[in-house]
This record gives structure tokens, sequence and C-alpha cells, in this order.
């Protein structure tokens, strides 16, 4: 499990910086939230959870760490991409933003559960 979230969370560095790179040339920052939550949420909270359970190996073998990497990756793109269509004047992309939002806090709550769980001295 460390090694798979390590490995998309650089994915998601490359889409964020991909994202930051666009807006740089183009000079429009519309898609600032979208930038800022893909690397907030997709490489550093993904990449700090692959850290930790490399740290404690038991964490990272039980049903709730696959439960919140597959939340977490499901739910990402979805809110992602609907905060991509909001920003873009796309009123009806609300929901796909309140959906993925809400499934990826239940993910990080699935994840927050695991730690406190299963990480011991």
């Amino acid at each position: 499990m460390a090694v798979k979230l390590i490995k998309i969370s650089v994915i998601y560095f490359v889409i964020g910086v991909l994202i930051g790179m666009y807006m740089s040339m183009t000079e429009a920052f519309d898609f600032t939230p979208v930038h800022v939550h893909i690397n907030l949420l997709g490489w550093m909270s993904m990449a700090l959870a692959g850290l930790i359970y490399v740290g404690f190996p038991n964490a990272a073998e039980t049903k709730l760490a696959k439960v919140h990497f597959w939340l977490h990756n499901i739910s990402l793109p979805i809110m992602m991409i609907g905060l991509s269509f909001l920003v873009s004047g796309v009123d009806s992309a609300g929901p796909a933003v309140a959906v993925g939002g809400t499934l990826l806090v239940i993910g990080i709550i699935v994840f927050a559960i695991n730690i406190l769980k299963n990480v011991k001295q």
C-alpha cells in the first residue's frame, strides 16, 4: 500500500505542476483551486500516507488502508473534474464537487481510524 500511495502521489504531482504551468503560461488563474487541491490532496496527502505506511507496515496491510486508497483515488478525480467545470462557469457541476468531496472526507476519516487503531509504538 505504501508503494501504491507514493507512486500515485507522483502522478498527482505531475498533474498539479502541469496545471500550474498552464496557468502561468496563459496568465489565467481560474484553475488555482484545482491546482492547489490536486497538489495538497493528491501529491502531499498521499505521499505522506505512503510514508506513514512505510514506517508502520502493519497499518498498511489492513482493509482500512485499501478502503482509504480506493475512496481517495475515486473521489479526488470526481471532485477535481467537477471543480474544473465549476470554476469554468458550469454551475451544474456543483454536485460532482459535493459528492467527490464527501467521499474524500470519508476516505480520510477511514485513514485516520486506521492510523489511530493500528499505529503503535
